[in-house]
């Protein structure tokens, strides 16, 4: 049971739930197990002198009674116990999804979307059927088995120790299948894991499957995955369908062990037909805690095995928190920027970035060019913390980076990537995504300052036109203007646009750049661009080369070095009169 103690604290908070279904799931067996009692002494009775029709009536009538309030607690006991278990379940996703803000880039690097929704979605669901319907089955089994056989042992002692006889041959049932059942149900969600995360990852992908007409290797690739899980169903199935029948069977010899043993005492005359009936209707009773213990067991292998892919994850510490070297006084950042002999590198690879020393001051621009993986979004990733730099390596007014509080460092600092994400929702609630609070006009102003107030006009719905999933439904230039419309209405302390402008062109280009500057004269920009255009206003501008900074200094500055910015410059500049 070790793995359920994440679900503790929500138990806890919902105690008093349990134990009202609890109280009323034992007032209903209690009740239950008065009828063959009644039935029991109406039989008995029934050749008895000046037993007639009435009393006969008057037991009817009181097991219509006990059979109407039955019905309204076990309605009561459902609403109660099943509703909790959803509850439950919605704080554990609650949990679940919190937990996933905090992991660091790392994890989501080497993580599926799809077996992370399976997670979310399979795994939850089955905690929360057992919740809820393996605590009734568990507990219903616990209070019926004991009432029955207290009645079956009060009727006849003899008679009900030949019924427990079988028993032992449930408890070795329960005990092999009870492994296997664990052992299969893993096996069962990692397949559905790497099936959903392959459709999920197909359809995001469907534009590039249509171009390059894979839609049948996709489909085979699709019915392997399907094989496989239909593959992992059948073996936890054919489990089940040995668990199920055996315990069938076994009921039903200790049914036919009754009838013939019972029946037997009646015909010497050492047990009445009334208590006969009353003891094979309570050895009835039974069956349904003996299935109950199937269906808990199945439930509890199934809920155990989710359980344990969840804990995984909710076990899994972030990379980048908070920790006891925060310096939680720190409640406002400025935007002064110092690397200091920085030296970084993937999974402790060759490094990415050599020693390097570099500073912006707030109210300046520093635009960074260089070829591809010189290491211009491995600094941006550090100074945002996606990834640790090391100790004393990036500071910010004068605080090393790996003290600030992470809600102070993300609050001052906006990245525009080159790659944007846009939600599935309107314009306006893309762009106010980096203030909540923003107001129709602040939102104008960005989208003014972002140079796509036009074009927003020009859609069906304007503002309030729906975008497809990931920005699906506008050209790459329409998404990067409105990411940089988002990150202006956050107006954070340091703006780093990283290749941003790379789908607009470059009259809009200079448009964007010209407002920018207007507007973020007083604050930290670092821009990171392929295109020179983009950058030759910079108060400092650096080119990367192995990681190091290989040259620096203002746009004439750097093409009187007539160096790699000057090649790089010239070549862009033959492109463009080309």
């Amino acid at each position: 049971m070790k793995v359920f103690k994440t679900l503790l604290p929500f138990i806890k908070k919902t105690w008093y739930r349990l134990a009202i279904s609890l109280f009323v799931l034992l007032l209903v067996d209690c009740l239950q197990v008065l009828i063959p009692w009644i039935i029991k002494d109406t039989i008995d009775s029934l050749t008895l002198e000046g037993f007639g029709q009435e009393q006969i009536f008057s037991a009817a009538i009181k097991i219509v009674i006990l059979a109407l309030l039955m019905a309204v607690l076990r309605f009561a006991w459902r609403v109660i116990l099943i509703g909790n278990a959803f509850e439950i379940e919605m704080l554990l996703r609650e949990k679940l999804y919190k937990h996933f803000m905090k992991l660091s880039q790392r994890f989501f690097n080497f993580s599926k979307t799809g077996d992370l929704m399976a997670y979310a979605t399979n795994d939850l669901s089955t905690v929360k059927d057992f919740v809820g319907w393996g605590f009734l089955s568990g507990v219903d089994m616990v209070i019926m088995t004991i009432v029955s056989f207290g009645f079956m042992f009060y009727i006849n002692l003899q008679l009900s120790l030949i019924t427990v006889i079988p028993l032992p041959i449930l408890a070795f049932i329960i005990y092999i299948c009870g492994q296997k059942l664990n052992h299969h149900y893993e096996k069962v969600q990692s397949s559905f894991a790497e099936m959903s995360g392959m459709v999920q990852e197909s359809i995001s992908g469907i534009r590039i499957i249509k171009a390059f007409t894979q839609e049948k290797p996709e489909l085979q690739k699709l019915s392997k995955f399907s094989k496989n899980y239909v593959k992992e169903k059948m073996g936890f199935i054919k489990v089940i369908a040995v668990f199920h029948p055996s315990f069938h069977l076994t009921i039903s010899i200790a049914m036919l062990m009754v009838v013939v043993f019972g029946g037997r005492a009646v015909i010497n005359g050492t047990i009445s037909i009334g208590s006969f009936i009353a003891f094979f209707t309570y050895l009835g009773m039974l069956i349904w805690p003996m299935f109950g213990i199937g269906w808990f067991i199945e439930m509890y292998q199934s809920a155990s095995a989710s359980m344990k892919r969840v804990n995984d994850i909710l076990f899994t510490e972030p990379e980048i928190k908070d920790n006891e070297n925060t310096n939680f006084s720190i409640n406002s950042l400025n935007g002064n920027i110092d690397f200091r002999n920085l030296s970084f590198g993937y999974n402790n690879d060759q490094p990415i970035l050599d020693k390097l020393n570099l500073s912006v001051k707030t109210g300046q621009t520093l635009a960074i060019s260089g070829k591809t993986g010189s290491g211009k979004s491995t600094i941006l990733d550090l100074l945002c913390r996606a990834y640790n730099p090391n100790k004393n390596s990036i500071f910010i007014d004068n605080y090393d980076i790996t003290i600030i509080p992470l809600n102070i460092l993300r609050e001052s600092i906006v990245l525009v990537p080159q790659d944007i994400f846009l939600f599935s929702d309107t314009v306006a609630n893309n762009i106010a995504l980096g203030n909540p609070n923003a107001k129709l006009d602040d939102i104008i102003d960005a989208a003014k300052i972002a140079a796509i107030y036009d074009e927003i006009l020009d859609m069906e719905k304007g503002f309030d036109t729906i975008i497809g999933e990931r920005g699906v439904t506008i050209s790459g230039g329409q998404k990067q203007r409105i990411a940089i419309a988002r990150a202006i209405i956050s107006n954070p302390k340091v703006l780093i646009l990283d290749d941003a402008l790379s789908a607009v062109d470059t009259k809009t280009e200079k448009i964007i750049l010209n407002n920018l500057i207007d507007i973020r004269k007083n604050k930290t920009n670092i821009i990171v661009a392929h295109r020179l255009s983009a950058i030759s206003h910079a108060d400092n501008i650096i080119v990367l080369e192995d990681g190091k900074v290989y040259e620096e200094g203002k746009h004439n500055e750097l093409l009187r070095k007539k160096g790699i910015y000057y090649e790089l410059f010239e070549k862009q500049k033959i492109i463009t009169t080309s």
